[in-house]
């Protein structure tokens, strides 16, 4: 029944429909997995058994009654703590929401659930979602599964974890900066951050942002797409919603890369320090594309005003939603994201506009540079895992970070583009730590990112290698 935990989730999907096991049998496999693997990694924070056997032994009915079954029949998820899932606890990883229980579901919760997914409990995640290593005061921190010493990533880091040891096959997750991509790469896993609006977000404070996404993680391109066809689609609660149903996201990602244009830098053209280990795996990337067929070329986009307007935008997205958390008790708030909340309090009508115009003129530069490619190959993060007794790494290649958002640049640049971006596993270093690398796509390509970074993950088979010990 091990086995069933690293079977990928259309292969899972395929045999519960031939009923050559169950979905409780598939269940009752996870929750063995999260029994043994998690206290080594501490992913799953909550554990929902008995209302997951209950909804498995009623799926099973479902397929024996010969009706006909979701696209997602049976499969075991234990869902991001910072998305809403209705009556089992949802901490946001803060003392302010440790007891706090929602009586709906959110958007991508309702449509998982719809699509047959089976919920099993909740996985770990920063202080509301705040930074990209998985800590918080009510559950504590998340381990990398290759080595528990090092950072899971985050703020999906509890999903990747997760993944990595088998106690579920598909993960939802989220990214502003980062945080569907940094724990992907950290923990040799898939993680997608879609286009603005193909997933829609409800309810959603600032239903007009394109900076926060959900998305999809999963253990291949493949599975993640998968999920992707299910969270996809258009719905009128938001309002950059896009019109185009993601049922096709399901079919088959096969593509030949002759000829594909494919850009690659391993410091986004000079914008970041990076580490050598994980440059030289994007280096090994793109000549593994050019074996593909690919037309390869070492150069980037013009990153200018990427930072500003993503900091200056975040700062103030961040005193949107927790201002009234920091007047009320900001002792209950972890140190970096008052200081965030601070910033966006300092900001101006003429500092928003700026950051606003600079997002603008970045959209256009690189919307001309796809006109010229159609991959943009970059590396997700700048460094490898880190230990885990730290908030962040203090410097890269010897040039000093200044705040637990700096050594995120090579993800949280690419967000500020709007452009789809999938982190793929790609290697590992000379220690036996993950490195992904991170396919970019002209805006609302995510069908074309996928294919790439299909290709490239059929071509070099990483992510077939497991955590030490399983």
């Amino acid at each position: 029944m091990r086995d069933l935990c690293f079977m990928t989730a259309r292969e899972l999907r395929a045999a519960l429909d031939r009923r050559q096991v169950s979905a409780r049998e598939v269940v009752q496999a996870h929750l063995d997995q999260i029994e043994r693997e998690n206290p080594g990694v501490n992913a799953v924070v909550t554990v929902t058994a008995e209302s997951a056997l209950d909804s498995a032994a009623a799926a099973d009915g479902r397929a024996a009654s010969g009706a006909d079954l979701p696209v997602l029949h049976g499969l075991p998820v234990a869902h991001k703590d910072v998305h809403e899932t209705a009556g089992i606890r949802t901490t946001y990883g803060s003392p302010l929401r440790a007891s706090y229980v929602p009586t709906e579901d959110e958007l991508v919760i309702e449509r998982m659930r719809a699509a047959g997914v089976i919920t099993i409990g909740k996985t770990n995640v920063p202080e509301f979602g705040a930074g990209s290593h998985t800590f918080n005061r009510v559950f504590g921190v998340t381990r990398n599964p290759y080595d528990h010493g090092r950072s899971a990533g985050g703020s999906s880091g509890g999903a990747a974890a997760a993944l990595a040891c088998g106690m579920h096959p598909l993960a939802d997750g989220s990214d502003m900066g980062g945080s569907l991509r940094n724990p992907a790469s950290f923990c040799n896993v898939v993680g997608f951050r879609p286009s603005p609006g193909r997933v829609p977000g409800w309810p959603a404070l600032l239903g007009w942002t394109t900076l926060n996404v959900s998305g999809p993680m999963a253990r291949t391109v493949a599975d993640a797409a998968l999920l992707l066809s299910v969270l996809a689609g258009p719905d009128p609660r938001s309002p950059i919603a896009l019109a185009e149903p993601g049922a096709g996201f399901a079919g088959p990602l096969d593509a030949d890369l002759y000829g594909l244009r494919v850009a690659w830098s391993p410091d986004l053209g000079g914008a970041v320090p990076i580490e050598p280990e994980v440059a030289a795996v994007v280096h090994d990337a793109a000549q593994v594309l050019a074996a593909l067929g690919a037309q390869v070329t070492e150069r980037s986009p013009d990153f200018a005003g990427a930072d500003e307007a993503f900091r200056t935008l975040r700062a103030w997205q961040f005193e949107v939603m927790f201002g009234t958390m920091l007047d009320r008790a900001p002792e209950e708030l972890k140190p970096s994201l008052r200081e965030n909340i601070e910033q966006g309090r300092k900001l101006s009508g003429a500092d928003l506009g700026r950051a606003e115009v600079l997002h603008t003129a970045l959209f256009h530069r690189v919307r001309e540079f796809f006109t010229t490619c159609d991959i943009l190959l970059l590396p997700v993060s700048q460094v490898l895992p880190f230990r885990v007794d730290l908030e962040y790494p203090a410097e890269i290649a010897g040039v000093t970070m200044t705040d637990y958002l700096a050594w995120m640049k090579s993800a949280y640049l690419v967000s500020a583009t709007g452009c789809p971006a999938l982190s793929v596993p790609a290697g590992f270093s000379a220690s036996g730590l993950p490195i992904g690398v991170q396919f970019v796509g002209p805006h609302r390509a995510d069908f074309a990112v996928l294919q790439a970074g299909h290709a490239f993950e059929q071509a070099t088979q990483f992510a077939r290698r497991r955590p030490p010990g399983l």
